[in-house]
């Protein structure tokens, strides 16, 4: 690990700390799930440790409390969660292309949403020492709120576990905003995104897709009409790169 290793470490850890308290708070009503999935406080957190995706997760202990197969489970999963799959192709368009498979395969452990978010803003080249920062002060939140939520979701009043869920908005807002406010062209596709998710929630045929199959359409979609209308050449992304490289130093 090099020196810039380091440090990339230690600023991804840094601007992991606003997620890593907004996935406590998610994680706290993901554990209530796992309760009544019939889920002890050990095994809920295990498993948040394991497979930090809320609608996954979601999803699987519901199934779980339903007695679904084995089969259904693991399809259920590769359907809720294939939006990381795409997540995880992007990153590997930012990284360096002399990247050994041991890192690309930690860099694909750690995309989460809000995670993928922050790393596919940085500027230039992302090393992925900035993302395992990010993923290592994330994960305890995640795993201690599922824990807890396990452990005591059933003394909290309901409205409190609602105001809970809000954070996860919260955390969104925090990704996005910024880029937002530095490229017009940014806020251009996230009020497109805005608008077409909510089109597409009009339309009774998209009713029948599950909700993750729905953002990988969607996503596949607009992210490919932004790549033929605004493409980012070579050049200005290694001037970016070097911009990036002298502001964290």
């Amino acid at each position: 690990m090099t020196e810039q290793n380091r440090k990339n470490l230690a600023r991804g850890a840094r601007n992991g700390i606003p997620i890593s308290m907004g996935y406590f708070a998610v994680g706290f009503t993901i554990g209530i799930a796992a309760k009544n999935a019939g889920l002890t406080p050990l095994e809920g957190g295990l498993a948040s440790m394991l497979n930090m995706a809320s609608a996954g997760q979601f999803a699987g202990f519901t199934m779980i409390a339903a007695s679904a197969s084995f089969a259904a489970l693991f399809l259920m999963e590769i359907i809720i969660n294939a939006r990381y799959l795409l997540m995880s192709a992007s990153l590997s368009q930012k990284i360096d292309e002399k990247t050994g498979m041991l890192k690309r395969l930690l860099l694909s452990l750690c995309v989460t949403d809000e995670i993928f978010g922050i790393s596919i803003a940085e500027q230039g080249k992302l090393d992925p020492f900035y993302t395992y920062g990010a993923y290592l002060i994330s994960m305890p939140g995640w795993t201690l709120g599922t824990y807890l939520g396990t452990l005591l979701g059933g003394i909290l009043p309901l409205r409190v576990m609602s105001a809970l869920s809000v954070a996860l908005f919260g955390m969104f807002l925090a990704v996005i905003v910024p880029p937002a406010r530095k490229n017009r062209t940014v806020l251009v596709l996230i009020l497109v995104c805005f608008a077409a998710s909510w089109a597409a929630d009009q339309v009774a045929f998209f009713d029948r897709l599950p909700s993750g199959t729905l953002i990988i359409l969607l996503t596949l979609v607009l992210a490919g009409g932004a790549a033929l209308l605004f493409p980012v050449s070579d050049d200005t992304l290694n001037q970016e790169t070097a911009g990036s490289e002298v502001a964290h130093e």
